[in-house]
């Protein structure tokens, strides 16, 4: 089975951390949705999450994937995690997907994982690192490295990353489901 971690912070954006933990579970992909730290987490709009563990206790297990939400300040919190950079850095470097969406892109940029490469992100995320080949499409691949936009692409963007675990036939199947 396919594992994916899926990284919730303090301000983390609610809407696509659900609708991604939602996709890819629909798609019989094992999410891990872990906090920064222990217990109910707010997201970005005050909702309350409670995290499946901590990324502490994360760390102890391979996934074939990492998936970083955006929102403020969920991305700035990731971002100063000296745990994530390195998580993102070794998964990147073990040929692993590495994923993200709205402003969390920059933390992969602060990570050095988008040097030279095409991405995406919520606008003005990436301004301050110019050797990013901004894009403004929706969802932009380049190899392993996965971003999207924003909240409304959440749920095109869990499609995406369900597609590269799983297949297009399961991506179909799925969105089928959803009846979009």
């Amino acid at each position: 089975m396919k594992t994916v971690l899926v990284l919730f912070a303090e301000g983390s954006e609610e809407l696509e951390a659900v609708t991604i933990v939602n996709i890819l579970r629909r798609g019989h992909v094992q999410v891990t949705l872990a906090g920064l730290q222990p217990g109910v987490l707010r997201g970005s709009r005050g909702t309350a999450i409670q995290p499946d563990c901590t990324l502490d206790d994360a760390l102890s297990a391979q996934y074939d994937m990492i998936v970083l939400p955006g929102g403020q300040p969920g991305t700035r919190n990731l971002r100063g995690d000296a745990r994530v950079i390195q998580l993102v850095q070794d998964m990147a470097q073990r040929g692993k997907f590495v994923t993200a969406i709205c402003a969390a892109p920059a933390v992969l940029a602060a990570a050095g994982l988008l040097d030279g490469k095409r991405a995406t992100c919520y606008p003005t995320c990436l301004d301050e690192f110019a050797n990013v080949k901004l894009k403004t499409s929706a969802i932009e691949q380049d190899g392993h490295i996965i971003t999207s936009r924003g909240p409304g692409t959440a749920m095109d963007f869990a499609l995406t990353l369900l597609e590269q675990l799983h297949g297009a036939a399961v991506r179909a199947e799925v969105e089928t489901g959803l009846v979009r």
